[in-house]
Formats: C-alpha cells, sequence, structure tokens
C-alpha cells in the first residue's frame, strides 16, 4: 500500500526536521581541514584563475581575455519554518559567492533533497518558488537542477556568474595597511538559535528575513574599485574565520575594532541568554588559539565573532583612501550598516592571525 500523501497542515516544522540551519550546517572548520589535508592534489590548468587554494568563495576560470566564469554551490538544510523564506535565504546565500568574487551571476541550477514522506508538495513548492523568486531579482534564470528524496530538507544552487579577469577581487589579496569593511550586521546564528527555541520576537524574525535575502549586489561595483584589494562575504565560520582565511591568504593579521562592528538589534541581548549555535563553539574550538581577544571582552563577544552567518555581508579590505567610496557604493545598493571594522598588518609574531580591541 502506497503512503499518504503529506498534507502541509499535518506536517511538522521545517526547523524540527534538521539537525542544524542554515550555514551552521558547514562542516566545523577543524574538521574541514582534517578532512582536506588527505585529498591527492591534481595539476591545475592555467584557465584556473582561483580554485582551492585559499578557500576563496568560489572557482574562477578564464574563458577569454575578457571573460572568465565564475562557478559556486551552497545548499542547506531549513533555518526558518516558512517554506517560502527558506527558499529565498538558501538562494540569496548560495548566488552571494558570485557577487563575493566581484562577478556578475548569470544561471543558478537548483539542488533539492526532501522528505517526500513527510513535507507536502505544497511545502516543497513553496520552497523552490523561493528560490525562483530570489533568481528572478537577481535576474537570472534557473536552468535546471537536481532532485533527491532525503532524510532533511535540503536547498541550495549551483551559481554560475561572469567576470572580467582583471577585476577577479580574491579573498587572499588584502595589504597592510587595508582598512576592512563589512557591509552587513551580524548575529544570523543566534536569532535562528532563538528561532528554533522559539525565544524569537517577530521584530527579530523580521530583521533575520531581511538581511538574510538581501542580495550582495555591490560586488560588482566594489570589484571596480581599484583602492579594493580583498572580497569575500562572511558565511558560516563566522566574522573571525572568514578574516582570519583573508589574513593567511594574504600573510597578514587582522585588527577589528569590536565597538564599530555592526550587530542586528537584540542579539548581543540574546546570545548573552544562551541562544547560540553548536556551530559557533565548533567555530572557536578550530581557530580560537589563533585569536587574541582585547581587555573586557567576554564569552559574549566570542560568541558573535565566531557566529555563522547565512547570506551574511561582503567583508572588503581596500586602501585608506577608498573607504569613503566603498561605504558610498554599499549605500547606494541600499546597505546602511554598512561600517569599517577594522584594519590589516603585517604578519604577528605570536601566531595571531586575528586582533580584537
Amino acid at each position: 500500500m502506497n503512503a499518504p500523501i503529506p498534507t502541509a497542515a499535518a506536517q511538522p516544522r521545517l526547523t524540527s526536521l534538521s539537525h542544524g540551519g542554515g550555514c551552521g550546517c558547514k562542516i566545523a572548520p577543524g574538521v574541514l581541514s582534517d578532512i582536506l589535508k588527505g585529498s591527492t592534489g591534481m595539476p591545475m590548468p592555467q584557465e584556473l584563475l582561483v580554485g582551492i587554494e585559499t578557500a576563496d568563495d568560489a572557482a574562477v576560470y578564464r574563458l577569454n581575455d575578457e571573460q572568465a566564469l565564475i562557478a559556486t554551490t551552497d545548499f542547506f538544510m531549513p533555518i526558518v519554518d516558512d517554506p517560502y523564506e527558506f527558499g529565498r535565504i538558501a538562494a540569496t546565500n548560495a548566488i552571494s559567492d558570485v557577487y563575493a568574487m566581484g562577478g556578475t551571476p548569470i544561471m543558478a541550477l537548483a539542488l533539492v533533497g526532501m522528505p517526500i514522506s513527510v513535507l507536502s508538495t505544497e511545502t516543497i513548492g513553496r520552497i523552490l518558488q523561493g528560490g525562483q523568486d530570489v533568481c528572478r531579482a537577481a535576474g537570472i534564470p534557473i536552468a535546471g537542477g537536481h532532485t533527491i528524496d532525503s532524510v532533511e530538507p535540503i536547498y541550495g544552487l549551483v551559481a554560475m556568474g561572469l567576470v572580467h579577469p582583471a577585476r577577479i577581487k580574491r579573498n587572499a589579496d588584502a595589504q597592510t595597511g587595508d582598512r576592512l569593511v563589512l557591509g552587513k550586521p551580524l548575529g544570523v546564528g543566534v536569532l535562528s538559535a532563538a528561532l528554533k527555541k522559539e525565544r524569537l520576537d517577530a521584530a527579530g524574525y523580521a530583521a533575520m528575513i531581511d538581511t538574510t535575502t538581501r542580495l550582495n549586489t555591490p560586488g560588482p561595483d566594489l570589484a571596480r574599485l581599484p583602492g579594493v584589494h580583498a572580497l569575500t562575504d562572511v558565511t558560516g565560520f563566522g566574522l573571525a574565520g572568514h578574516a582570519m582565511e583573508m589574513a593567511r591568504g594574504a600573510n597578514k593579521t587582522v585588527r577589528l575594532d569590536w565597538s564599530r562592528v555592526p550587530l542586528i538589534p537584540g542579539v548581543r541581548e540574546l546570545a548573552g541568554a544562551g541562544m547560540v549555535t553548536g556551530a559557533s563553539g565548533r567555530n572557536w574550538a578550530a581557530y580560537g588559539h589563533e585569536v587574541r581577544l582585547g581587555a573586557g571582552l567576554q564569552s559574549v563577544e566570542q560568541a558573535l565573532l565566531s557566529d555563522p552567518q547565512t547570506s551574511g555581508g561582503l567583508l572588503v579590505a581596500c586602501d585608506a583612501a577608498s573607504v569613503d567610496e566603498v561605504l558610498a557604493t554599499f549605500r547606494r545598493h541600499g546597505f546602511e550598516q554598512a561600517a569599517e571594522i577594522g584594519e590589516v598588518l603585517d604578519a604577528s609574531g605570536d601566531g595571531a592571525r586575528l586582533r580584537v580591541d
């Protein structure tokens, strides 16, 4: 006998079906490092301009003197219970890696894994509709994809884009003296933890949806600025993790001025009340030994530094003379909370990749 088709009214909360939500699903950076160090290297074609060597946001392949292809993929389990918003968040997050390389998206493929015996076809359709609407806003089609029957609901995209080879912005090219600018406020992981524990109010939920569904469209305009040297987006490894990837790639140390780092309203209080994800602790366990926290910074700041950001903001390293132009570019795209948050220093003699004052 065939199993009955689930109805939307009878199914469980989306977040109850996943062991972790959004970019908090990522394999912890320490575990990932152990996995990858055993992989066998292979010769790379000279056309591959960006590969896996610096844990950058996407691969980039030169097509000709004027065009390079950006290719990336991102997918995860639900971070919210509304299926339409889950689809929007996942698609926004996936496309962000194209923007983070300085490129313009051109096409996407959908990656869909759903527990068919648990979720209704209506609910699954709403997830896909959310992704399609974000792709429409980005001006690209979903041209295909792949589906599987999965134990946990999974949705994401393969995203592709184009960039001029001279305008590729890697995460590893920061220079001593550069200033750091962050495009979005922190706290998505904290809000997702509060939501799962039913401790998130309507204002917090609205802020969470607003930031996670805001496309990082400033990327191509930032890439055109001569003073911008490096670019990445802050996602599952938190601000600390992605700032340290930038520092390691350039063999530098990053210093953050914590008082200038923008936070989503209310997240400090929620973090202080224990609303943090398991991924935050795993992140810190992997890289905390490379972080030097200033006097007065406590466990709450540590949790926020390592808080996994789903569809987080762009992190820009630019020369001091370009900071105002970088901030103006963010403002022109509607990123009012973008802020200068730190600087790039020569490598520290004590092995610290990140200093937070």
